[in-house]
């Protein structure tokens, strides 16, 4: 019996009923064939051994549609699980997802995999994919599941199969000796799988719990190409060179010690980059009408239950007892903002009362998750809340959208993507009021003319939020900034105006910040500029280099000259040649150097050395002190 399918160009093809994607790819031509890596049936992407149902639209997917690269990462990490049962039978597998730019998988091992294995394991994949073996899903029932996976001895997936609702269809994927739980698609045979790259390793707890079994997770990514891996690989040996951590040591502009794990400690240079930062933001919060305000670092619990974080975040809180009372640590600066708005009487005149606060927080992030200067434990955010009234948000949105995007564009970080994270799961409040702050974020976005997409359940326990993405010099996304509409914690706090009319009114609370955390933002900025910063967030903006002992007199009038000006300056005085010198100040990243011989000290002027330029040849020094000024002031990227 015939039926008939709708192709996305809108002709209509007939098959045989129980025909697959495989025989609708195979019935256009032999080259679609091949190429097909799974097809797309009334919108959900399945096999292409998916039978046909009657009157469906199909689309055959190959390596150019977007959902393509996914299913061929997602395919390598069962290669790689395949490959490494057959090296080393006694591991366990556990889940090998997808993630940015490639994937992982987590074993269960008695040794953790060396880099030797990796290159073993690698090459075992390539055997795989040379054998061409088929990928066939099958369906079966939880219990049917269990049995499987416990007669393969794999008692991760026994967990992960134990927990599926009874009644639900469970699919599992067969490759050759190997066999796992899996939703799909896949590819039909290994032999897609061309261009992948193992790439290290790392310790992961099963399931994200420290609590279980710690797994060995090994890491890699694939692409449809070996061009394109190149490329990638690439871009990742420019990301290992321009790793924070790596720069910080070298720069001299921060470390960490046991003694207080997953908080940084800035040295005095790194400090300079840190305050100019704080600087920064507070010089434009003075134009943009906010009011900073300093809180306490450790407050009540009752607080915290007023607010919510007790009950919804305590996870992540400290707390410490003190005279039989028990405070917490602040992660966040929102509740004792509400404190100090709830002291005074406000009328709608007063309205939008904006605090920006610079205080410290504390939070517990697990010890598998922290990194380097972007996830810590301690830190700083250029916070700030407005206080205003509903018919204010829009007005108070679109000044923020422009705020943001200035502090940006200072920074190089033209394209931004926004999203609109929507109620999480766990969360504070009713629906429509949730409603009401989500439709109120969207409406602003919309208005500010701003492209934006929805990550659900990725909302703030009170309230939705817009995160800021930037892109760096490598193209990598980060998210720094946010803007949150929260109606709760105004009314957990009772906070009141008097309206035009004198009745009382609960204003709306935004928290919003830009950098973000201060700590992240610069891990972030320094891989971004690979650890040059321009000129006027360096910690050293010159460096002074006297050629001869003869002209050290002169440097040191340089340096003194530097200093009143308020330029942070370096005089270099070691028994060196001044090559070395030069050396070592690019070493540092120094945006300009300042050679000084017998001919610029009978002149007052400075040989003029730029980082990246090179040699801009002498100049008068007040001349070049007034350009510096100037380049400084205008914080010229």
């Amino acid at each position: 019996m015939p039926i008939s399918v709708r192709l996305p160009d809108d002709s209509v093809r007939e098959m045989q009923d129980g025909a697959t994607g495989s025989d609708l790819a195979a019935s256009i031509g032999p080259k679609l064939l091949e190429a097909a890596m799974a097809i797309k049936v009334n919108g959900l992407l399945c096999d292409l051994s998916a039978v046909l149902p009657d009157g469906a639209q199909v689309a055959i997917l190959t390596s150019k549609a977007p959902e393509a690269l996914d299913i061929v990462r997602h395919s390598t990490a069962h290669l790689l699980a395949q490959a490494v049962r057959r090296l080393f039978p006694g591991v366990k597998v556990g889940i090998g997802p997808i993630i940015e730019d490639g994937f992982y998988y987590d074993f269960l091992v008695e040794k953790f995999f060396t880099p030797e294995d990796l290159v073993a394991i690698e090459a075992e994949m390539r055997v795989l994919v040379d054998a061409k073996v088929p990928v066939v899903r099958e369906e079966l029932s939880r219990e049917a599941a269990i049995q499987r996976f416990q007669e393969l001895g794999e008692p991760l997936k026994v967990e992960l199969a134990s927990e599926i609702p009874a009644g639900e269809v469970i699919t599992g994927y067969r490759q050759g000796d190997f066999y796992d739980l899996c939703r799909g698609p896949h590819v039909p045979d290994t032999s897609k799988l061309k261009a992948f790259k193992l790439t290290h390793t790392a310790a992961a707890y099963w399931r994200g719990d420290e609590k279980n079994a710690q797994l060995c997770r090994i890491y890699g990514t694939a692409f449809h190409t070996q061009k394109e891996l190149d490329e990638h690989l690439k871009r990742l040996e420019e990301a290992k060179a321009r790793d924070h951590r790596k720069l910080g040591r070298e720069l001299g502009l921060f470390s960490f010690h046991a003694e207080a794990p997953a908080s940084p400690f800035f040295h005095p240079k790194g400090t300079v980059v840190y305050n100019e930062l704080v600087n920064y933001m507070r010089g434009l919060y003075a134009r943009q009408g906010y009011d900073e305000v300093i809180t306490p670092q450790a407050l009540d619990v009752s607080m915290w239950k007023t607010s919510g974080h007790y009950e919804k975040y305590q996870d992540n809180m400290y707390f410490t007892m003190v005279e039989e009372r028990e405070y917490a640590l602040k992660p966040m600066n929102c509740p004792t903002h509400c404190l100090i708005y709830g002291t005074g009487h406000h009328s709608y005149r007063d309205l939008p009362i904006r605090y920006a606060d610079f205080g410290r927080l504390h939070r517990y992030e697990r010890s598998g998750v922290t990194q380097g200067l972007t996830r810590v434990r301690t830190f700083c955010q250029d916070d700030a809340h407005i206080y205003c009234a509903p018919e204010q948000m829009k007005a108070e949105m679109a000044s923020f959208f422009a705020f943001i995007k200035d502090v940006y564009d200072t920074f190089g970080f033209e394209e931004v993507r926004v999203a609109l994270s929507t109620r999480p799961e766990k969360r504070i409040g009713s629906d429509d009021i949730w409603d009401l702050a989500e439709n109120a974020l969207a409406e602003g976005m919309r208005e500010a003319g701003m492209d934006f997409h929805v990550a659900p359940g990725d909302g703030a326990f009170y309230g939705p939020k817009i995160e800021f993405q930037i892109l760096d010099a490598l193209k990598r996304p980060w998210q720094l900034g946010t803007l949150q509409v929260d109606y709760f914690l105004p009314e957990r706090f009772g906070l009141r105006y008097v309206k035009a009319d004198g009745s009382e009114g609960t204003p709306v609370m935004l928290h919003r910040a830009i950098l973000g955390s201060l700590e992240r933002f610069m891990g972030i900025l320094i891989e971004h500029c690979a650890g040059a910063f321009p000129a006027w967030l360096a910690p050293v903006q010159i460096a002074v280099l006297p050629i001869t002992d003869r002209v050290h007199d002169f440097a040191r009038e340089v340096k003194a000259k530097a200093l009143d000006l308020g330029i942070r300056v370096e005089l270099d005085l070691r028994n060196e040649k001044v090559n070395a010198k030069i050396r070592d100040a690019q070493l540092q990243k120094v945006p300009y150097m300042l050679v000084i011989g017998d001919r610029e000290a009978a002149n007052g002027s400075v040989s003029v050395r730029h980082r990246k330029e090179g040699d801009l040849g002498a100049q008068p020094l007040d001349a070049f002190f007034a350009k510096l000024v100037e380049e400084i002031k205008l914080r010229v990227r």
